[in-house]
Formats: C-alpha cells, sequence, structure tokens
C-alpha cells in the first residue's frame, strides 16, 4: 500500500479563494468593526476610526515582517514590553591609569634562539639520519 505524504505542511492552505481561513477571518473581524463603528459612531467619528482598523485588518491579513507573520510581530512585541527584561552582562568602566614615557624603563631584549656548537648540530643530523633510515625500511 502507499500512502500519499504531505509535501508543503508550513503553507496554510487556501479555502475562500487565494485567501487562507486565517486571512479571511482578519477580514471579516475587520469588516464587522468598521460595520459596528459607522453604525454607532457619527460619520466623521467613524473616519477617523476607520482609517486604523481597516489598516491593522489588512496587516493581520497580508502584511509580514522579516518573513513571520504581522500577528507574530505584535504578540512578540506584546510579549517584550510586557516581560521582565533581564541584563544578563552589563559592561563595567575600567579606568586606566595613564604613565608617562619617562616612567618606563626599558630592558634589553632577550632572545631565546638556542645556541648551536658544531659537535650539537653533527649529533643532530646523525640522529636524523638514523631514525630516517629506520623510517624509510619499514615501509
Amino acid at each position: 500500500m502507499h500512502f500519499q505524504t504531505p509535501q508543503f505542511i508550513e503553507v496554510e492552505d487556501k479555502i475562500f479563494g487565494p485567501l487562507t481561513l486565517r486571512q479571511f477571518l482578519y477580514l471579516i473581524g475587520g469588516g464587522a468593526t468598521i460595520f459596528l463603528l459607522y453604525t454607532f459612531l457619527p460619520f466623521f467619528l467613524f473616519v477617523i476610526f476607520v482609517i486604523p482598523v481597516g489598516a491593522l485588518s489588512a496587516a493581520l491579513s497580508f502584511y509580514k515582517m522579516n518573513g513571520q507573520p504581522f500577528v507574530k510581530t505584535i504578540e512578540k512585541a506584546l510579549r517584550y514590553s510586557t516581560g521582565p527584561k533581564i541584563y544578563v552582562w552589563k559592561k563595567t568602566e575600567r579606568h586606566i591609569k595613564k604613565t608617562s614615557q619617562e616612567n618606563i624603563e626599558k630592558e634589553p631584549i632577550q632572545s631565546n634562539i638556542p645556541k648551536l656548537t658544531q659537535g650539537r648540530l653533527n649529533d643532530l643530523a646523525w640522529s636524523l639520519d638514523i631514525k630516517g633510515k629506520r623510517t624509510t625500511n619499514k615501509r
């Protein structure tokens, strides 16, 4: 038996024409709110309130910020503004004392180069030759 595996599980299904169920509900909710404002408010106040409600309804339905739906952006903004602010690291200033050039004593630079005598160099070359012959014979 062959079973069909869903391919695009992250993409919502288009139910109402080109709209998903969520987009359709946001638009219906915005339209219902605008209708209620039209019924209960005078025309001047209705015009003032209809623009933000319509813009919010359209943004919730269609606008994506940084690839995420606008609803998630609003949710994260509300969670950030109402949640506790935790400072994990706070930089402290360190005071550095300045010294003048006169106070600094110059020390002679010491080199750590080992001194090789001719006898020591011959010993190293001889030991390398012997070890090299051992490794070549083992191959």
